[in-house]
């Protein structure tokens, strides 16, 4: 089940403790707030999936707490409630962007309808714009982190200029690439050639070929004339990665190219003309490198012109449950399967992480569990050795409240009993109406110990 986390703000205690029962029995995450202060907080502390909010609250009217969370949770479906049942502030409420208007006392099962509802069109709608992307084929930088609206910002003011180079710095698996491909198409020249080469990845000859061509025969097994990317990037942008790695004597002759924009293919004696932009990436610090004598000064100082550094994970936590969302639904769609889901503690650990090998070790975690758990909620146990909680206070609230988890097991175990009843026993159909795989249904079988 899909613990999506419910926010409730409103100062009538007795009221949260029974919703908090209520729609925590339904599997739900609850937070709390009873002033609009301290909703607006909790809000952008805890990310819910939902909010709950009260018209009347002691410090700020419910229209207030509605419209900052708005302008800081754009997204966020908020349900209004009051005892008052003015029809004029309901109209005000809609107007701001509430999902809907409520009065008190309500019906709690035509509340929790609303809430599934609610949530499951979040869900199709998350999944439809995941797609429709897709199709289009747009490249996204994805975060609302202010470290990546300052990237985006940068990034758009220098694509959109005529600046020839740029540098990108920042550690391996922060998305260099897709950085370098967001360049080009913020660029006037996003309809050409997004051409892509890893400098590290070849021997100096090859890459020379490769980045500048060869005329036949010019080396042992040229058997035939060899366009160079340089010549295919022309008119777009050509994407140099890992150039820290690129020898010395190769520097030399990209340094001549970005001077004045010509080139000898290897073997040939005419010059060639490409007018291209040149993005380069590195995970390494050239300026060391350059005072090392590992890397060409000339070259470094003609690079560094626009220099931009991709910031790292940690950088950024708050963008990781958006990537965490945008690789499950990804990775889910790969493999023809339901996503894996994420409960607030499991987000929270996973935020709290180091995360070392960055985006790159955050998608490969996600591939991981696509596989392997297709459509089940992520527990501590799923995450590899490394990413698993090891402080003792961790351990104890896995272990706390079972009484609360055995309610859990006892209602998922009714529902996949009478999935099963419908289905007329056969697990694929019942694992299909579940929306996970058979798999998956006969590994929950085990777990909650049912007969197969």
């Amino acid at each position: 089940m899909d613990k999506a986390l419910v926010l409730i703000i409103d100062d009538e205690q007795r009221l949260v403790r029974s919703l908090q029962l209520a729609l925590g029995a339904d599997g739900y995450g609850i937070a709390t707030a009873y002033t609009g202060n301290d909703g607006i907080e909790t809000a952008l502390d805890c990310q819910p999936d939902m909010v709950l909010l009260d018209l009347r609250l002691p410090d700020l009217s419910g229209l207030e707490v509605l419209k900052q969370l708005q302008l800081q949770l754009p997204g966020c479906p908020v349900v209004m409630f009051s005892a008052h049942g003015d029809i004029k502030v309901a109209i005000e409420a809609l107007k701001n962007g509430a999902l809907d208007f409520i009065t008190k006392p309500f019906d709690i099962h035509e509340l929790k309808s609303l809430i599934a509802r609610t949530l499951e069109r979040c869900r199709l709608d998350r999944e439809v714009h995941f797609f429709r992307e897709r199709e289009l084929g747009e490249v996204r930088l994805i975060g609302r982190s202010d470290a990546m609206r300052r990237l985006h910002e940068d990034l758009t003011r220098i694509a959109r200029s005529g600046a020839k180079t740029l540098l990108l710095q920042g550690a391996s698996g922060t998305g260099k690439t897709v950085v370098a491909r967001e360049v080009h198409q913020l660029s006037k020249v996003a309809s050409g050639p997004f051409v892509e080469v890893n400098c590290a990845a070849l021997p100096e000859q090859l890459l020379e070929a490769e980045l500048f061509g060869a005329e036949k025969g010019a080396y042992t097994g040229a058997h035939q004339r060899r366009s160079g990317l340089v010549e295919l990037a022309n008119g777009g942008t050509l994407f140099l990665d890992e150039i820290g790695e690129m020898p010395l004597a190769l520097q030399a002759k990209l340094l001549s190219f970005l001077e004045d924009h010509t080139y000898r293919p290897i073997g040939s004696s005419r010059v060639h003309q490409a007018e291209v932009r040149i993005v380069a990436a590195t995970n390494r610090e050239l300026g060391q490198a350059a005072e090392e004598g590992s890397f060409r000064a000339d070259l470094y100082y003609r690079l560094n012109v626009m220099p931009i550094r991709v910031p790292a994970l940690e950088q950024r936590r708050e963008d990781i449950p958006l990537l965490i969302e945008h690789f499950s639904l990804k990775m889910a769609s790969s493999e023809g399967c339901s996503p894996v889901l994420f409960d607030p503690e499991i987000m929270a650990h996973l935020t709290d992480y180091e995360w070392p090998g960055n985006i790159r070790e955050l998608k490969n975690l996600l591939e991981r569990l696509t596989v392997l758990y297709p459509g089940e909620v992520v527990t501590h146990s799923m995450l590899p050795p490394e990413m698993q909680p090891t402080d003792h206070s961790t351990r104890l609230a896995d272990n706390s409240d079972s009484s609360i988890g055995d309610r859990l097991a006892e209602t998922e175990r009714d529902i996949i009993l009478r999935t099963l009843e419908q289905a007329g026993g056969r697990k694929g159909a019942a694992a299909e109406k579940l929306g996970i795989s058979r798999h998956a249904l006969k590994r929950r079988l085990q777990k909650l110990g049912i007969a197969e």
